[in-house]
């Protein structure tokens, strides 16, 4: 238990800063930043404004799956679970907290697994919070 709790935590502590990393370097790309906030305000119905929404949503999807492969590679890496695609599958539904089952995990590892969920949702909350505050920035 002790293992599977230390490698939870790094694997949090790491997402964590990919996670503000990928928001800063998105929040960077977009102009979003408050010293290019006076030069971004596109209408939200004009095709700068969908433009906009649609990178600022396809940024946020390409963090998220480069957390999800983390946790999967990660999950090879033990061998925890085997094959790449089943790795994947079950890091997405699992970060995601959807869940589906955990008998693929191998039972060393399932509380990784469990925190993996955790993680997620709390990375998905952020994200969530970091999308409508700059929708909303970008709306005024």
């Amino acid at each position: 238990m002790i293992a599977e709790l230390a490698l939870s935590a790094i694997l949090v502590i790491l997402t964590v800063v990919l996670h503000a990393v990928g928001l800063a370097s998105l929040s960077h790309i977009l102009k979003v930043e408050s010293r290019g906030e006076a030069r971004l305000h596109p209408n939200p119905l004009t095709a700068a404004g969908v433009g906009f929404t649609l990178a600022l949503v396809l940024g946020l999807f390409v963090l998220h799956g480069v957390e999800i492969w983390f946790y999967g590679i990660v999950y090879l890496a033990i061998d925890a679970i085997e094959g790449l695609r089943e790795a994947l599958y079950f890091s997405t539904i699992t970060y995601g907290a959807i869940g589906f089952s955990d008998v693929a995990m191998h039972e060393d590892w399932r509380l990784v697994a469990a925190i993996e969920g955790i993680n997620g949702i709390l990375l998905l909350g952020w994200s969530t919070a970091y999308f409508v505050t700059v929708v909303a920035r970008v709306d005024r």
